[in-house]
Formats: C-alpha cells, sequence, structure tokens
C-alpha cells in the first residue's frame, strides 16, 4: 500500500466531506432544537439553518462560507509503517481541497498578512497525534471557524473554587461569547494539567457525538448542569433569544497541579462539523463518521 496517496485521498474525501455534510448527531440535534423552541425569532432562525443544510447537501457546496482552519487528529497503530509519510499526505490533501472542493483559503501569516492561498502554512494545518497499539491509522479532520475560535478561552482559577468555579468560568464564557460564535453551539470544557493541555482538552471534547453521553458519571452530571444552565440564558440562535443556545456540553479532564487549575471553553458554531475514517492494513477504508456519503 502507498500509505502517503491512500492517505492523501482520504483525508481529502473527509474534508469534502465535513465542509459539506454535517454529522447525523448535529442535524438531529438542530431538528430537535427547532421543534422544542417557542420563541418565533429563534424558530425562524433555527428553520433557515436547517434549510441551509438541505441546500448544501443538495447543491455539494460547503454549509458555510467561512471553512475554518483545518485541523486534523490523527491515532496512529504503532505498527503502521510509513507514519513520516502521513504529515505531506495530509498538507497536499489540504491543498487539493482547497482547490476541487473548494474551500476559502484562510491561512494567513501573522506577520505579512500575505494569505498562502491553499490553507497550508507553518503549523497548519495542525495535527494532533496520538499512537496507541495496533496497525490501523484513524484519521478525524475539524474544520474551525473563525466566529466561533475567536471566543475559545483558557485561564487559571483558584483552585479552592473546586466545581463552582468552574461552572462560574464556563457560563461567564458563553455569556461573553453571545452570539458572535453562531450559536446554537456546541460548548467544549477542558480541565486540568497545564493552560495548554486544557484547551486541547476542550477542543478535541468537541469531537464526541451529541448522542453519546459522557462515560464518566461525574462528567455526565456536571455536562448536564451546564448544558440546563446554558439554554436558560436566553442567548438563542444567532442571538436572537430563545431556548436553543447550545447543543451540548462536552467536559474532559487531566490532573493537575496543586497550585494551578486550568480551565478552558472552546466553542464550536451550529456547523459543527467533523469527518472520520480508518485506514486498515490492507489498505481498506472505513468512512465512520459518514456512511454512504460520495
Amino acid at each position: 500500500m502507498d500509505i502517503e496517496k491512500r492517505v492523501e485521498d482520504v483525508a481529502f474525501n473527509l474534508i469534502r466531506q465535513a465542509v459539506i455534510y454535517l454529522p447525523e448527531d448535529v442535524k438531529a440535534s438542530l431538528k430537535r432544537a427547532y421543534e422544542e423552541e417557542t420563541s418565533e425569532a429563534a424558530k425562524t432562525q433555527l428553520k433557515a439553518i436547517l434549510e441551509n443544510i438541505e441546500l448544501a447537501e443538495k447543491y455539494k457546496a460547503p454549509v458555510c462560507q467561512d471553512t475554518g482552519t483545518i485541523l486534523f487528529y490523527v491515532t496512529a497503530g504503532a505498527e503502521v509503517r510509513g507514519l513520516d509519510k502521513i504529515e505531506v499526505a495530509l498538507i497536499n490533501a489540504t491543498r487539493r481541497a482547497t482547490k476541487e472542493v473548494p474551500l476559502r483559503p484562510n491561512a494567513v501569516d501573522p506577520f505579512t498578512q500575505k494569505n498562502s492561498g491553499d490553507n497550508t502554512g507553518r503549523f497548519v494545518p495542525y495535527i494532533n497525534w496520538e499512537i496507541v497499539p495496533g496497525n490501523t491509522l484513524e484519521i478525524t479532520v475539524m474544520p474551525k471557524g473563525g466566529g466561533s475560535e475567536n471566543m475559545c478561552i483558557a485561564k487559571t482559577i483558584p483552585p479552592g473554587e473546586g466545581i463552582n468555579g468552574i461552572k462560574k468560568f464556563v457560563i461567564e464564557s458563553i455569556v461573553e461569547a453571545g452570539a458572535q460564535p453562531c450559536p446554537p453551539t456546541i460548548v467544549g470544557v477542558g480541565l486540568g494539567g497545564g493552560v495548554d493541555v486544557a484547551i486541547k482538552l476542550a477542543k478535541k471534547a468537541l469531537l464526541r457525538p451529541l448522542n453519546t453521553p459522557n462515560p464518566d458519571p461525574e462528567l455526565n452530571k456536571l455536562e448536564k448542569e451546564l448544558y440546563e444552565m446554558a439554554n436558560k440564558l436566553g442567548i438563542g440562535p444567532m442571538g436572537l433569544g430563545g431556548r436553543a443556545t447550545v447543543l451540548g456540553v462536552h467536559v474532559d479532564y487531566a490532573f493537575r497541579h496543586p497550585a494551578s487549575f486550568p480551565v478552558a471553553v472552546a466553542f464550536n458554531c451550529w456547523a459543527a462539523r467533523k469527518a472520520s475514517a480508518k485506514i486498515y492494513e490492507d489498505g481498506s477504508v472505513e468512512y465512520l463518521t459518514h456512511k454512504g456519503v460520495e
């Protein structure tokens, strides 16, 4: 198997799937939010969102004009050969997708302000690696829009504040974000580690399907409480008021230093794009999030 070519083709398909077709768990949550909404303005906005999703699928066009910064999550089996070729393959897939899907060029040099024109550059696309036992390769792409990214935040709270401090910071962050991350949002919360660890955990938490409860009973309880608190804020779809401010709150954690309690909050807009696939040792591919999609 030519792993570089296979990874490039799979990653290209994943980017295309992600920017055009929202995952079924996200679509189902948006439909449920529409059915349960009581505010006329909010219901109108949710209807427009659902129609937007249908049109994207019909015309095979990106669901949002901001096709985001491309983030990859790669879970590689330790026995997979050619791991050194994967980064190049993912970069080439991003360049292809920019031209062929097409994607909006969103990679800008922070010093020269020059746009690379192909969504690649220094550390872009960003690749999060995890090495596990085995001989398979799992790739997930998350195109992350600028509006939701702008509202991501991390800080350290006094350790003595504990769970109440976490709740306070998360809800204050949602209030501060308001309409800017294009609600209803998915909110990822990362706790512990260092500040860099917390924000990585928060972003990765955005990938968990909305219909999959947290397996940790305490975290599951905290997620439900934060979800209910957030949806009582009245921010609503696109900030127009209503019940649906968030579609879900997902929490993950790492152990922390006794003197430091990092907390991070990451937002994903209603167009919560993601796509995953697994490549097996024989070169066969299983698309995990978009089965049956071209």
